[in-house]
């Protein structure tokens, strides 16, 4: 039977935790969504924007190493470390790569754990109508941890989770009730999360130099054909290298005009861009006026179509 991808099921954005004995929470990874698809032939690795990620990760193409299913779907997250604690721009190390040499340098270079909390399919049926303490159920039968695959761990208490993860400086808590059925292509309110810092993908509009080279982004998104500014930042995970070769990724994107529908700030000093590469941004908090405060950026993002940046990011 060949397995279609689909659009994974999302978390709504909460501001305090569900109450009740039917409720679990999980630590939220700061990694890439991932699920791994195996018809019992072949494995395929997509990501939640329904990309094929499956050379960038090989070490994950021998499922019986892992699972010890005949066919399945699974559900989780890829994350890579960096000293301290799960990072998004190291994962994007792995994420980015095309070439095979790479790719294989890479698997030693920058690790990757699968930490898995869902499965979709098993054994040639859908479980998606199965309560998650089912599936999670069928989760521990199938999967063998090892140190490239883990299960997620449930905790009781979500409030001392979050704490935890602030001592931490980790993302945050995803909470799930342990009743729900899982919904393709659905985000309600059975799983929720709760962010200890804002991200969101931004398209560039404008830049600032120092010395030849970019040194601060400005940044939009998109509510139906108008490109808003929300903020700037020149701070983050770039490295000098990175924002060289940023710098020469712009050159190409460079217009007369502002594409900004509202004024930015730093207007008087910036150099105008077409809106066509997108970064990840994380942030403390929204302004009053929708900008950023304390934003920085954690990776360039490749081959997402910068209209995918849209407006309801900064209102969910």
């Amino acid at each position: 039977m060949k397995l279609n991808p689909v659009i994974p099921f999302e978390p709504i954005l909460a501001n305090k935790a569900p109450r009740g004995d039917n409720w679990i929470s999980q630590i939220k990874w700061d990694g890439v969504r991932m699920l791994v698809y195996c018809d019992g032939t072949e494995t395929r690795l997509v990501n939640r924007r329904l990309n094929d990620r499956t050379q960038q990760y090989p070490e994950f193409l021998l499922p019986n190493q892992y699972c010890a299913a005949s066919s399945f779907i699974l559900d989780g997250e890829f994350v890579a470390f960096d000293e301290k604690k799960p990072s998004f721009h190291e994962i994007m190390k792995r994420d980015r790569l095309r070439k095979k040499q790479s790719i294989e340098s890479a698997i030693t270079q920058v690790p990757v754990t699968y930490m898995v909390f869902d499965i979709l399919f098993l054994n040639g049926n859908w479980v998606t109508s199965e309560s998650l303490k089912r599936r999670q159920a069928l989760l521990n039968q199938v999967i063998t941890p090892t140190d490239k695959v883990q299960i997620v761990q449930n905790f009781s208490n979500a409030d001392a989770l979050l704490d935890l993860m602030k001592v931490h400086n980790m993302e945050g808590v995803v909470t799930k009730n342990l009743d729900s059925s899982y919904a393709i292509n659905g985000k309600d309110s059975r799983w929720q999360k709760r962010k200890l810092n804002k991200d969101l993908y931004a398209a560039i509009g404008g830049v600032t130099y120092r010395g030849g080279t970019i040194n601060a982004l400005l940044l939009g998104v998109y509510s139906q054909d108008s490109f808003i500014y929300i903020g700037h930042s020149g701070t983050g995970k770039l490295t000098n290298a990175q924002w060289k070769e940023l710098t020469r990724k712009v050159e190409p994107f460079i217009v007369p005009c502002s594409p900004f529908v509202n004024i930015p700030d730093r207007h008087e000093e910036a150099i105008w861009v077409k809106p066509q590469i997108v970064v990840k941004v994380q942030f403390f908090e929204w302004t009053p006026a929708n900008t950023m405060r304390h934003s920085s950026i954690q990776s360039v993002i490749e081959r997402m179509v910068p209209t995918e940046c849209t407006f309801d990011q900064v209102t969910t």
